[in-house]
């Protein structure tokens, strides 16, 4: 039984953030009833979150969102902390441990414009506002003709700037507006073969220090096993890539029964070179198969997008 008098969950301030947070907190009371109204929300101002007129390739990418949080929870300032999956650094910080991804919402991504009906409807010149590198390239190798210039901010900051006449559209993730109970604002979804997600795009994750056993002993049940063959396979092919915010990587796993099928695509900022590598097979594979495919991609992009790396 749980020994605790409360369990303190770190989290980011955001209202998307916040909701992802409750549905974590609603997770582990309905699996240890004994926790109801134990489990406290703390928020944690990232570096991610106090620089938002800039891209975070340019204040150090995907640890950004997750640094002060892992630091608060090192120093036994919360006991849990939540992130989406696609905040995470391919490597966890000593000390810190993942036993829990809870079942993955819609993956997608969607278009959202205030003039346009489609990405495909938009014409030349036309901005495409986003601060993600992954989906710049894919916009602008499919529309070479589109610009595409920084959006930063959450949901209703980007909607705003819509609204202001920043840009003419913006590609926002399906699982937050579903959250966010905003999916009236999706003008198209946009499927993976037209824009491949992000690394664990719709996925939450709740983290632990490794040496307390009582949290990974609670988080256990929250593990969804088919999102985490998922994530695992995703997570082993940027690791192999060494991806960070300032490359474009997409990668995507879905599982049919126990058949896993990872896509992986790397490109170049500008959408003029894109690169992508497959594999299909056990989901008990699943890390192999990530490996094998950011192998691939690495092999062939090296030259071309991954010089900084080599």
């Amino acid at each position: 039984m749980n020994q605790r008098a409360r369990w303190r969950i770190g989290t980011r301030g955001s209202p998307l953030a916040l909701i992802q947070t409750d549905i974590v907190r609603d997770a582990l009371v309905a699996a240890h009833p004994s926790l109801a109204g134990a489990v406290e929300v703390v928020v944690i101002k990232t570096t991610g979150d106090k620089f938002q007129d800039r891209a975070l390739s340019e204040v150090g990418g995907k640890g950004m969102f997750t640094k002060e949080i892992d630091e608060a929870l090192l120093d036994g300032r919360i006991d849990l902390a939540m992130h989406s999956v696609k905040d995470l650094p391919t490597a966890l910080p000593e000390g810190i441990v993942l036993p829990s991804i809870l079942a993955r919402e819609d993956p997608r991504d969607v278009f959202v414009s205030l003039k346009f009906k489609s990405l495909g409807a938009m014409p030349a010149g036309a901005r495409v506002g986003s601060a993600s590198l992954r989906r710049q390239a894919q916009v602008l190798h499919r529309h070479p003709g589109l610009k595409a210039t920084l959006f930063r901010g959450n949901v209703n900051t980007r909607l705003k700037k819509l609204e202001a006449g920043e840009a003419e559209a913006t590609i926002l993730a399906m699982a937050g507006l579903i959250r966010l109970g905003r999916t009236d604002v999706a003008t198209e979804v946009l499927e993976p073969e037209v824009m491949l997600p992000a690394v664990g795009q719709g996925a939450l994750a709740v983290t632990c220090r490794a040496d307390d056993a009582e949290a990974k002993r609670l988080l256990t049940p929250l593990n969804d096993d088919k999102t985490s063959a998922c994530v695992a396979a995703e997570r082993a092919m940027l690791a192999v890539l060494d991806g960070s915010c300032r490359t474009p990587i997409a990668g995507y796993a879905e599982l049919a029964g126990r058949t896993l099928r990872l896509r992986g695509l790397v490109a170049s900022p500008d959408g003029a070179r894109v690169f992508t590598a497959e594999r299909t097979g056990d989901a008990g594979q699943a890390p192999a198969l990530g490996r094998e495919v950011g192998r691939e991609l690495r092999s062939r992009a090296i030259v071309e997008v991954f010089k900084d790396i080599g």
